[in-house]
């Protein structure tokens, strides 16, 4: 079995076979968000299947690709669809790509995800800008043997998200008219989702949205350096005593009807980098 440092020089050198441009931003699209792609001056595209190391996207509209071009001129790397804990796959294999995304250049993290709302001021559709994050996933992708090459042994969290980013993203964003929330995302293992008293103790621990991702990958960009930009689209509800059964087909089309906001904010950050 190869160790971690050398899984990345593996997949790193089958991506460079594709291109020849060095990526500035890596980004990773959630659940009913792949249409970013459709912005992307596409210079090759790769099925996960075929990148060494890299794991299969079991989840509903996770399309299974590396899209590899530029964005707006600047050039980047897009995850059609990620990896979940929830699959049965071990988190040292999950975030795998964004150790990639760094080995090949990349100095910014674009990270999105569908979420469920537990702020009683907001409502489906809307997008919130990620500030903070709490790790309920009863796991963590640094746990083991630390490689000192690919990071410290005890990172420092106390900025998962970068604020200068944050404030960006949110100029971005009010540029475009958009006013995004900006909060606290919880991620839990999944696949169930939660009861009602677990909704409210959630919320009574400060988040704002809860989902089944995102965390582990930031965990691992603050390891290995990279600035972090997280967004989430709320497409559902989660409040407590106004519950009811949560529908995935509505899940996805929420996020789809979302994805329109995500799109200009992701181009106008990329933006940025020019």
């Amino acid at each position: 079995m190869l160790a971690l440092h050398d899984k990345i020089e593996e997949t790193c050198a089958f991506i460079r076979q594709h291109t020849g441009e060095t990526p500035r931003v890596g980004i990773i699209l959630g659940t009913g968000l792949g249409g970013l792609v459709g912005d992307i001056d596409v210079e090759a595209t790769l099925n996960y299947s075929d990148i060494p190391n890299f794991l299969s996207s079991t989840a509903t509209s996770h399309a299974g690709r590396l899209v590899i071009g530029k964005l707006g001129g600047v050039p980047v790397m897009a995850m059609e669809g990620r990896f979940h804990f929830y699959e049965g796959y071990p988190l040292q294999d999950i975030t795998l790509p964004v150790r990639v995304f760094k080995a090949l250049g990349c100095e910014l993290l674009i990270v999105s995800n569908a979420c469920g709302g537990l702020n009683p001021y907001y409502e489906s559709g809307d997008i919130m800008v990620i500030e903070d994050q709490i790790n309920l996933m009863g796991g963590n992708p640094l746990i083991g043997i630390n490689d000192d090459r690919l990071g410290p042994r005890f990172p420092d969290m106390c900025e998962p998200y970068d604020q200068q980013w944050i404030q960006t993203t949110l100029d971005v964003a009010r540029r475009e008219g958009i006013f995004p929330h900006k909060g606290v995302f919880v991620a839990v293992a999944g696949p169930c989702l939660e009861t009602r008293a677990e909704y409210r103790f959630l919320r009574q621990i400060g988040a704002d949205v809860v989902g089944m991702s995102t965390v582990p990958e930031t965990i691992v960009a603050i390891h290995c350096g990279l600035k972090v930009v997280g967004l989430s689209v709320i497409t559902d509800m989660c409040l407590p005593d106004a519950i009811k059964p949560a529908d995935v087909n509505e899940i996805i089309a929420t996020a789809n009807e979302a994805e329109p906001k995500l799109r200009a904010i992701v181009r106008g950050v990329v933006g940025e980098l020019k």
